[in-house]
Formats: C-alpha cells, sequence, structure tokens
C-alpha cells in the first residue's frame, strides 16, 4: 500500500483505479478472513463493523478517511494491534462499505460547494464529523463498551478527535494519522487535489463498481467533502483534549502537509508527535512495522501509568532524531 488517498486526490480516475488495485490487494485478501460484519444504529443511519481479536483484550476502535472503508486499513498494522492483545473494530463510516447510504450529491453541487469555500462561504453538507463521531459511538454502545482507543487515519482522525473532545469519558486514548486540526493558517490541499475529488465524483457505473472491490467509495466523496468543510477549523475543540495522545504524519504528505500534523501536536497537550520520513498521504509497507511498535507502545502507556515504557522505536531498521521531548522524526531504511 505504498500509495493511497494521496493518488485518490491528485491524479484523474484512470491511472488511479490502476494503482489503487495494486496497492490494496493486501487489505482485500485480508478482508476475505475477517469474521462478518455487525450493524449498529444511530438514529436512522445503519453503521456497519466487525470486531477481530480476543473478546478479553482492550478495546480499539479504527476509522478510515475519505470515502474510505475498513478494507483500506493496512493488513499487518491490524494484525500487530490484534497480537498486541488488542480487541480491534473497525468500521464503514455512513456512506461507504455496508453502512447506510446518504443521498448522494452531483458534480455541480460539489464544485459549487467548493467555490464557496474558497470566497470564504459557509458550506452544506448533509451531515457533520460530529455525526460521524456519533456513529463511532454508536458502535461502541451497541457492542457493550464503555471506553476504547480511539485510532484515525486523515478524515478519520479528524472524527476520531471529535470523539475525543466530546465523548472524553469514552476515550481512553487517540492515534491521530495523517490529519488534521484545519487551522487556517495551516497549507491548504492544492487545486489538483480539489480537481481529482470532483474527477472521482464522477466515476462511471463500472468504474464506482470496480473501486468499491478495493474498498473505495466514489458516491460518498460529495458528503464527506462538505462535511469537513463546514466544520472549519477545530482548533479551540481540539484544544480540549487531555487524553493520552500520538500524532503520526508522513514528512512527504501532499495532501495534508506535515504542518498539520506538527500543529495538531503542538494543540493537544502532551502529545506525543512521530513524523515518518518517505512516507506521504498513505500507509506504506515499509513505514508499517515502527507505526505499529510506536502504537502498541502508545497504548501500554495510556493503559496503565504503571507499565514500565519500553524504547518508542525499538526496531533496528530505524534511525531517529529527538528534536524535542514530542518531537522526533524517524528515517527507516528500506
Amino acid at each position: 500500500m505504498s500509495k493511497l488517498l494521496m493518488i485518490l486526490f491528485s491524479q484523474r480516475f484512470t491511472t488511479t483505479a490502476s494503482l489503487l488495485f495494486a496497492i490494496s490487494s493486501s487489505a482485500v485478501a485480508f478482508d476475505d478472513a475477517k469474521p462478518p460484519m455487525s450493524f449498529a444504529k444511530n438514529g436512522d443511519v445503519r453503521i456497519a463493523y466487525r470486531v477481530v481479536g480476543q473478546q478479553s483484550g482492550e478495546p480499539v476502535v479504527m476509522i478510515m478517511g475519505l470515502s474510505a472503508s475498513h478494507k483500506i486499513w493496512h493488513s499487518e498494522l491490524i494484525e500487530g494491534i490484534v497480537n498486541g492483545g488488542y480487541r480491534v473494530v473497525l468500521l464503514d463510516n455512513r456512506d461507504v462499505g455496508e453502512s447506510t447510504r446518504i443521498k448522494k450529491r452531483g458534480r455541480i453541487w460539489l464544485a459549487w460547494q467548493l467555490l464557496k469555500y474558497r470566497f470564504g462561504l459557509k458550506v452544506k453538507s448533509p451531515y457533520s464529523l460530529q455525526d460521524m463521531a456519533d456513529d463511532t459511538i454508536a458502535v461502541l454502545e451497541e457492542l457493550g463498551i464503555e471506553q476504547a482507543h480511539v485510532i484515525g487515519a486523515s478524515m478519520g482522525g479528524m472524527i476520531a478527535q471529535t470523539v475525543a473532545y466530546n465523548f472524553p469519558e469514552r476515550t481512553q486514548s487517540l492515534v491521530s494519522i495523517m490529519s488534521t486540526t484545519w487551522a487556517p493558517h495551516l497549507p491548504p490541499p492544492g487545486r489538483e487535489q480539489e480537481q481529482g475529488i470532483s474527477d472521482m465524483n464522477e466515476s462511471s457505473a463500472e468504474q464506482t463498481k470496480d473501486l468499491e472491490k478495493i474498498g473505495f467509495y466514489p458516491g460518498a466523496l460529495p458528503n464527506q467533502v462538505t462535511a469537513i468543510l463546514s466544520a472549519g477549523d477545530r482548533t479551540e475543540y481540539v484544544r480540549k483534549i487531555d487524553t493520552p495522545t500520538l500524532v503520526l504524519h508522513g514528512s512527504e504528505d501532499e495532501l495534508l502537509s506535515v504542518e498539520h500534523g506538527i500543529y495538531t501536536a503542538e494543540v493537544i497537550s502532551g502529545a506525543q508527535l512521530r513524523i515518518y520520513q518517505d512516507m506521504g498521504h498513505s500507509l506504506p509497507d515499509h513505514v508499517i512495522p515502527i507505526m505499529t511498535a510506536d502504537i502498541l507502545n502508545h497504548l501500554s502507556r495510556a493503559s496503565s501509568a504503571s507499565v514500565v515504557a519500553t524504547p518508542l522505536f525499538p526496531s533496528k531498521e530505524s534511525s531517529i532524531i529527538r528534536e524535542s521531548n514530542n518531537l522526533s522524526r524517524v528515517a527507516i531504511s528500506r
């Protein structure tokens, strides 16, 4: 999975589809071996989820990003967390996977919302990041889980942050991967990325079917993009997060540049930040072992203050430059 959401936004559909098939094969193959989906309800919306790992393990809920189902999570990351003794809950956000589809908006509607956003006008959205955070809580309620570690990537990171600041009693720890507070001073996604969103929104029925097999749902783009834009700057909410937090970001991210991750870690008191060299807006194979180790160490520390901390970067294939108490850059040998 060496390319992922960055390609989704930055290139036209034909190139994107061929690359996504190549990079997502391990996730699709792993998905075949997983338990069947279950469902939770948040009002009229049905959220699909599945659970892997031991029933007795501490729960970890994982939330994927824009237009992506749980299938897009790297299989080795999931396996690593499960092998660490955790019970992993994988959910499909509304509009993707087997969850409820909300009425689809077309290209003209999305283009108009993007234009309004560019000129500082209010963006409309059928639902909000808060609604998707509520979906996550509905899954926890269905499973009888009082508190969980919450991991989110990209838009999923925004949802995870929302869970953490609106439901602190339900959040044992937070892992925010290649995400953002959407503060206005941070570098915006380029117009190429905006155009890529519009192009994906015009996928043909056949193209959409092929992408959905991988775990991408073009029909979700308008609703989810506008949910992000309508939320706007969430910095003051994110600043309220007091749960143990780990922020992970790639140095080469061209969708949400590394400044987004750095600022997120600065805003959250006590947050730890890890920047992976040669990682874009993606979950690349060569980063997954060290990312898994970082996450497991974070979960362990959050679970019990009495646990003796192991080295943050145990892999012999990683070299570390410590820049401050909460900032490390990781250069990984391939």
